[in-house]
């Protein structure tokens, strides 16, 4: 059998109460004068006083048991002199009882001894009928009364501590998950930014700088050289204006400057200097209305889904046309990028995937629908096509007005 815990300042306030219940025996200080009638006398008297101190020693422990047996030790004190000691160490295993007992105990031990100190008041004022009465109930309410309600007190301002610092923990770990999923977020929009920024300049790079070693052409390797150029500048200032937007410490979601639908035109002339090489062809069909407009996230997704899907088509398509198609759809935007589809000859750049992971994120976060695969040719065309489609709502409320 596993013996109950002892603390180290249960053990000193047993110890303490012992010493002093025997400090007044040996003087000959007891709770009742010489003159009393008791029916025990004598040494017995320390009976009671040795219960009360050991109990002191599980006061946390087994609090319950301590009170019950406590209460018979406090009754068999009154058949003695007395120990004023054995009261006051009773008081505290009440007052334990209330502070380390279940939930149940803490509620009943200050109602129970309420009542307690009320029917001994009224018992004793009817017994001995004079108001000396009284002073037995107070003494009553002393040693079993007020240490309860102490002892809820205090067990009520260490729960309502233990909430408050649980709820700080608990604010500080959400807080803690918000962080991280805002630097999730951020680290994912860079990386979107980055992949779609870059990644067509450097394809065409790529592709153009592969030609210019496979074929010994002079005026071929010139031409590369020529796209080549322009690539790295404009993707050295698309890099620039990157870094810009990541040391932009405003708080905007997106640099001032982001690209528009209406860079689509100068977009599909790049791609199609960039696919010369490639034997590709560009157009763009915007079959919107005139009057169309559309608020800037959704300006900005459907040309990184444009500029990408343009890019991929430099690396992986057959020889043939591309087409870009940009309609109105109820209370939204289609963009459809066709491609032919199959295995190309001659020099390719490599590619990681990154390019639909990042489409379909964009898509995702407002609330549209993407896809991308092969599909059926059009009549009169190749048998076969990469289309990129992609749905974008827009809430009336968040159409920007026309000028």
């Amino acid at each position: 059998m596993r013996l109950p815990r002892t603390y180290r300042d249960d053990v000193l306030i047993a110890a303490a109460g012992l010493a002093c219940g025997l400090l007044l025996w040996s003087f000959g200080l007891h709770a009742r004068g010489p003159g009393a009638e008791v029916p025990l006398d004598g040494p017995v008297v320390l009976v009671p006083l040795f219960v009360v101190t050991a109990l002191a020693l599980v006061r946390r422990t087994m609090p319950r048991t301590a009170l019950v047996v406590g209460t018979l030790a406090v009754v068999a004190d009154q058949l003695t002199r007395g120990n004023i000691m054995t009261v006051v160490m009773f008081a505290d295993i009440v007052y334990a009882a209330v502070v380390y007992g279940p939930p149940a105990s803490a509620r009943r031990i200050p109602v129970t001894t309420g009542l307690i100190t009320i029917a001994v008041t009224l018992g004793f004022l009817a017994w001995f009928r004079t108001p000396e009465a009284l002073l037995i109930g107070v003494v009553t309410a002393l040693i079993t009364f007020f240490p309860a309600i102490t002892g809820a007190v205090v067990r009520n301002h260490r729960q309502a501590a233990d909430t408050a610092r649980l709820r700080a923990e608990q604010t500080a770990l959400l807080a803690e998950m918000d962080r991280r999923q805002a630097v999730i977020a951020e680290r994912s929009r860079m990386a979107r930014e980055l992949h779609d920024m870059v990644a067509n300049h450097l394809s065409a790079i790529a592709i153009h700088s592969t030609a210019a070693l496979s074929l010994d052409d002079a005026r071929t390797s010139r031409e590369a050289l020529g796209v080549i150029r322009e690539n790295s500048v404009d993707g050295l200032a698309e890099m620039r204006r990157l870094i810009g937007l990541l040391r932009d410490s405003s708080g905007h979601d997106e640099p001032a400057a982001a690209p528009t639908l209406d860079g689509l035109d100068a977009l599909v002339r790049q791609a199609g200097m960039n696919g010369s090489a490639s034997g590709l062809t560009f157009r763009l069909a915007d079959e919107r209305a005139a009057d169309a407009s559309l608020p800037a996230p959704v300006e900005l997704a459907a040309y990184r889904i444009v500029q990408e899907s343009l890019t991929n088509t430099l690396k992986h398509a057959d020889p043939g046309g591309v087409t870009v198609t940009l309609r109105s759809a109820g209370h939204g935007l289609t963009v459809e990028v066709t491609s032919p589809f199959g295995v190309r000859p001659g020099p390719r750049a490599p590619g990681s995937g990154a390019g639909l992971v990042g489409m379909r994120e964009r898509i995702a976060l407002l609330g549209g629908v993407f896809e991308a695969g092969p599909a059926p040719g059009p009549p009169g065309g190749p048998e076969k096509i990469w289309r990129v489609r992609a749905e974008l709502p827009v809430a009336e409320d968040d159409k920007e007005p026309s000028a």
